[in-house]
């Protein structure tokens, strides 16, 4: 049986990374800080970007459903996306806080990650991806970023 795309929706299907998310999250434990982790993605197009980066976020929340992003710093996304044979919403938010993605389950469960602008340098790239993980840092979004 044929797989049909619905109008609007990118079509996905891969069940593991193909590459490694340049991610890290903070341990599972008493929520500390702005956000749960940070990710360095490889491009502006975050429909290509995001099926490597929930095959890591479903370990910690099961089935996402739902991603929310700011407008301004990704390339335009389709309004939904089937990644690993589920259809996830994408919404982009003009208000969204800057350099955050939000990750969310069916249940409203969230993951926040800082985003790491992608023409960061490497080194200072990973420099602010570790600091972000550490289980007990607090710092904003801004903070991290500067």
């Amino acid at each position: 049986m044929a797989l049909r795309q619905r109008r609007g929706v990118s079509n996905r299907h891969p069940a593991d990374p193909e590459n490694t998310p340049r991610l890290r999250l903070k341990r599972k434990a008493a929520m500390t800080g702005y956000v749960d982790g940070a990710w360095w993605p490889r491009s502006d197009d975050l429909t290509t970007e995001l099926s490597d980066v929930l095959a890591v976020q479903s370990a910690r929340l099961g089935t996402v459903t739902r991603v929310m992003y700011n407008l301004a710093e990704w390339a335009k996304a389709p309004r939904k996306v089937l990644i690993g044979g589920r259809i996830i919403r994408l919404d982009g938010y003009h208000r969204q806080p800057h350099n955050t993605l939000g990750v969310l389950d069916a249940y409203g469960n969230k993951i926040v990650l800082l985003v790491v602008p992608v023409h960061t340098e490497p080194d200072r790239a990973y420099a602010i991806v570790t600091s972000a993980a550490v289980t007990d840092n607090a710092s904003s979004v801004d903070t991290l970023l500067s």
